[in-house]
């Protein structure tokens, strides 16, 4: 029985070793890469040891690309928009999940519905509201559509149905206001759940590609992702200089991803609970 279970335990961590090892080589390939020249990453068979090159493609990311305004673009939209979901987000699903009012479980079910619908079906008439504003070409463009999601407002709600109720009505007692049981109560409360939301809504607006593409047309606006398109020539490429660029790009979120990680997780496990 002894030797039974023994075999199985070999056996898990033999598959979860090689599921780590399968996850981590890509990002250990981008690592390789930008420490090496383009023809040594066609070379064959491809070699697979860090190079020299390192400092020489990180040089030529900073000459070719204003990375560093870039970069400053990309951690003022991302960390405002964070910001903004969160609050809004953490309010919406609050009051979804602990008031009712009229129309509130049709206007719930209506927002869910909106999840169903691609992204790339509303750019368009996106686009056109920004435009009608007279925003494109502003950081506004990118912030502001993204203030509120239905995923967020979803998940904070799930969440915050496992507030007991007895914690709020001891707060309307006391003369706390409802925007105070949100404010004192609640958020306290919501902290695995917004810490998660708060790094996937971070590294989706890192990463966004295609809304910015739109909307900005100038240059010194540009965030990291269109950035690093500028690398990339009309009939060349220099591989190793475009994979520098994308690891300085990633680094940042490796780093915020270690710092809320345990808040991270938290989330996951225990979200989507109900009272």
């Amino acid at each position: 029985m002894g030797k039974a279970i023994l075999t199985k335990k070999i056996l898990l961590h033999t598959v979860l070793l090689i599921g780590v090892l399968v996850s981590i080589f890509p990002f250990y390939w981008l690592v390789v890469m930008s420490t090496n020249q383009t023809s040594a990453i066609f070379a064959f068979p491809p070699r697979l040891t860090f190079g020299g090159y390192f400092m020489t493609n990180f040089h030529h990311v900073l000459d070719n690309t204003n990375f560093i305004r870039a970069l400053f673009n990309t951690i003022f939209i991302a960390v405002l928009s964070t910001t903004l979901q969160l609050f809004f987000n953490s309010l919406t699903g609050f009051t979804f999940a602990k008031f009712k009012f009229p129309g509130s479980q049709v206007l719930f079910y209506v927002m869910i519905g909106t999840m169903m619908i691609p992204g790339q079906m509303l750019l368009v008439p996106q686009f056109m509201v920004i435009k009608s504003f007279s925003w494109v070409g502003s950081y506004k463009a990118l912030i502001v559509p993204g203030i509120a999601s239905a995923f967020g407002i979803f998940w904070i709600r799930q969440y915050a149905l496992a507030i007991h109720n007895e914690l709020l009505e001891s707060a309307r007692i006391d003369g706390c206001s409802k925007f105070g049981q949100y404010w004192r109560i609640a958020l306290p409360i919501l902290r695995p759940a917004l810490a998660f939301l708060a790094i996937t809504t971070f590294m989706g607006t890192w990463e966004d590609y295609l809304w910015p593409l739109i909307v900005l047309t100038d240059t010194s606006k540009f965030t990291l992702m269109l950035a690093l398109q500028q690398l990339k020539s009309v009939h060349t490429a220099d591989y190793s200089m475009v994979m520098t660029g994308t690891l300085m790009a990633t680094l940042p979120l490796i780093v915020i991803f270690l710092v809320v990680s345990r808040q991270f997780i938290a989330g996951i496990m225990e979200g989507a609970v109900k009272s």
